[in-house]
Order: C-alpha cells, then sequence, then structure tokens
C-alpha cells in the first residue's frame, strides 16, 4: 500500500498531483530513464510539452525534475522544500523528491504529459497517487532490490510492481523472459484496464545489419547508432508503440531518435578532462549498470568492440555483486576496483577485488579513479570501462 505519509502530505496540499495533466506511470528494474527519454523525445518531437520526475540523478540533482523546457532550478526546490517542511509530516528521502515535483509540475501551463518514473516497488511508491492515470508502462522486470522483498522471488517483484496497477488506464508491458511475462499476464489477467504486451501488440526485430518496429499500425526502419544492445532496443519499441499510440507520427518518431538522451548509459565520452588524461589511442566508455541483466547487455556489447577491454568498477552495498561481476568473466584483461568517491553507501574495494577473483577475473584495488586510470593507461588501443553503478558514472561525468 502507498505510504500514509505521502497521502496525508497531498491531503494538505490540497491534492496537488491532481492538476497534473496527462500522467504516466513508468515501472520496471531496468530501462526506466531510457524509456522516460525516449518517449519525452518523442512528444517534444510532436511540438509538445512535457515534464519528468526521474531517480537518481547523475551529477546534478535538478536533474530529476524536467519542466517543459528547462531543469528546476535552486530557488524552486528550496521554496518547495520549505512549503513542505510546514507539513510537519515524516517522509522518505523519496517522497520528497516526489513532492517536489509535484509542486512544480501542477504550475505549470500548456503541459501535455507527466511522465513519472517509480521508485523501487510500485506497491507502496510515492508516484501510485493517481487512480487513473493516462498511461502506465512497465519496462524489464529482474530480481533487483530483494531487500525490500519477501519472499525473495521473481513473483514477488512482479507483484509488488505489477499487482498494483490502475483499474482505469492503459498498460503497456515491455519484452520480459518468458517466465515473468508469463507471471506478469497471470497477475494482470483480472485487471480490466485495456493492456498491450510486447510479443502481441508489437515487435522488434534485426534482420541483417537492419532493425525493424513493427505494430498493426505498420513497419518503422530503426536506424541509430547510439542503440548499442538489445535491451536498449527493446525499450526503444517500447517507447515507439506508446507514441504511437498517442498520436505521434512515424516522421517525428524517427527525427527524434537521433536527440535520445542515453547519458550514463553505454555512453562513449568523447572530450573533456578526463579524455585528455588518455592517450590517443585510448576510448573511455561509461555505464551505470548494476544489475545481472543490464552487467549481461554491457558484457554482450563490449564483446562487439573486439578490442584490448579495462574495466573501472565501483558498486553500492544493497546490490548482489557477485551475481554481476560473474556477467563479465572473459571480458576485460583488468579491472580495476575502486570505492565510489563521497558515496557511503560504495562497496569496499577489498571485497570487490574478492569476489571478482572467485570468478578468476584479474583485478587490483585503487585508490581513487586518477589512480585507476593510472594503472593501465598507456600508449596501447584500448578501451577502458567505467561500470557498475549510475552514482561512479556520475561522479565521472562530474569530473569530465
Amino acid at each position: 500500500m502507498v505510504r500514509a505519509c505521502i497521502n496525508l502530505a497531498l491531503k494538505k496540499l490540497n491534492n496537488i498531483h491532481l492538476k497534473i495533466n496527462n500522467p504516466i506511470n513508468i515501472i520496471g528494474s531496468d530501462g526506466k530513464f531510457f524509456l522516460v527519454q525516449s518517449l519525452k523525445a518523442f512528444i517534444e518531437a510532436d511540438s509538445k510539452k512535457v515534464s519528468t520526475f526521474t531517480s537518481p540523478h547523475l551529477y546534478d540533482f535538478r536533474h530529476r525534475f524536467w519542466l517543459n523546457d528547462r531543469y528546476i532550478n535552486l530557488n524552486e526546490i528550496k521554496k518547495n522544500i520549505k512549503i513542505i517542511n510546514k507539513l510537519k509530516v515524516k517522509l522518505t528521502l523519496f517522497e520528497l523528491t516526489s513532492l517536489i515535483y509535484y509542486l512544480s509540475a501542477s504550475k505549470l501551463k500548456n503541459s501535455s504529459y507527466a511522465l513519472v518514473e517509480a521508485g523501487l516497488m510500485f506497491a507502496g511508491d510515492s508516484s501510485r497517487v493517481w487512480k487513473s492515470p493516462k498511461l502506465q508502462i512497465i519496462t524489464n522486470i529482474n530480481k533487483q532490490h530483494l531487500e525490500w522483498v519477501k519472499p525473495k522471488t521473481i513473483r514477488e517483484i512482479c507483484k509488488q510492481k505489477v499487482g498494483f496497477l490502475s483499474e482505469n488506464t492503459t498498460i503497456y508491458v515491455g519484452k520480459q523472459k518468458k517466465k515473468t511475462m508469463k507471471i506478469i499476464k497471470g497477475i494482470l489477467k483480472k485487471n480490466p484496464s485495456k493492456k498491450n504486451f510486447y510479443g502481441k501488440d508489437w515487435s522488434v526485430k534485426k534482420l541483417g545489419n537492419k532493425i525493424f518496429y513493427k505494430d498493426n499500425k505498420g513497419i518503422i526502419p530503426i536506424n541509430s547508432t547510439d542503440i548499442k544492445n538489445k535491451a536498449m532496443l527493446d525499450n526503444l519499441g517500447l517507447s515507439i508503440k506508446v507514441a504511437r499510440d498517442l498520436n505521434i507520427s512515424k516522421k517525428n518518431i524517427l527525427r527524434a531518435i537521433p536527440k535520445i538522451n542515453y547519458e550514463g548509459r553505454m555512453q562513449w565520452i568523447k572530450k573533456g578532462k578526463l579524455i585528455k588524461k588518455l592517450h590517443k589511442k585510448e576510448e573511455l566508455l561509461v555505464d551505470g549498470c548494476h544489475s545481472e541483466t543490464s552487467g549481461k547487455n554491457l558484457a554482450l556489447y563490449l564483446k562487439t568492440l573486439k578490442k584490448d577491454t579495462y574495466g573501472i568498477w565501483g558498486m553500492q552495498k544493497n546490490k548482489q555483486p557477485s551475481r554481476f561481476i560473474k556477467e563479465f568473466k572473459g571480458i576485460f584483461k583488468k579491472i580495476i576496483v575502486i570505492k565510489i568517491p563521497n558515496e557511503p553507501n560504495s562497496c569496499d574495494p577489498i571485497n570487490l577485488k574478492s569476489i571478482a577473483n572467485r570468478y578468476k577475473i584479474n583485478c587490483e584495488v585503487a585508490s581513487s579513479l586518477n589512480d585507476g586510470i593510472k594503472k593501465i593507461s598507456n600508449k596501447k588501443e584500448k578501451v577502458i570501462t567505467a561500470f557498475g553503478s549510475l552514482y561512479l558514472v556520475g561522479k565521472i561525468l562530474s569530473l569530465n
């Protein structure tokens, strides 16, 4: 159930969230940020305004809140926090940030949609506040945040994320593992909302070097060098399906694809302070992957590069480093393990090294990011990949 605290706070604020036009919930384990950014690009290409709420941020707290044509400003954040504090309601950090967004988004004029990313589990989430949202979109669901569920099974995770969807909306379920999709369909069987499923209502297929999206309205060829793996492609297909059902034209969809913001997700860093520290034949790739599923996606992509690859790995304590790092056996020539700068929840690098060594992965501990780069940087051609946490990637982007 949604915590009473968020409902009480909204009640004291005269239910400001109900003033937000066409809220769309984005729920899942992986791919929520990508889904928000791609759908945002499609809506804007259709000459409409949209607000977004995402978390966590990479390096700037303001980037959690997009308001039609700008990020929120610091004065607005301070003003909203002052209003929230006067409510005298005990809130979690995520509930506080949700209210900051609701206060600002409720004042927007001419905003056509609000894209609202859910937190860990939708059942008690502060984004589950609309009885009849415009849409509810489900990205890939997998075994993450197990400390929040009992029993620790994929069925229970699906129940917490999908079992509490609105009964008066339109639901979209993106590509899942076969077992997961079967569980989701079973949970949604009694939900009277209109439902759309990957495989039944749309699909994305690769034929040779060409990629095609297909639904009952026709086929859209996809050509983007930024789509680096199957998971990104599947999420792009999900957002295209939603965009088509929002009557966004094929022309505007194709025009928007190159403009999608992939920051921190399989992102090649082309310039900046860190690039200047590298030799000419060295390339830097960052990816905030932190789950077994997203780790596998990165590993598959790195295999396609056919270059010597070195890793810089940092991770948070509430993740599953053993399940994660095993996906990279045979991928890296060496991994440098570091503590995520200024992150109290960062794993001890010595523990991470010990875990990697179990899978016979060559590992070394570095005292800092700069020290890590020094340990592997030389004149030889290579790809240096920083991975394992959005917080690590955020620190790298802020230093660059």
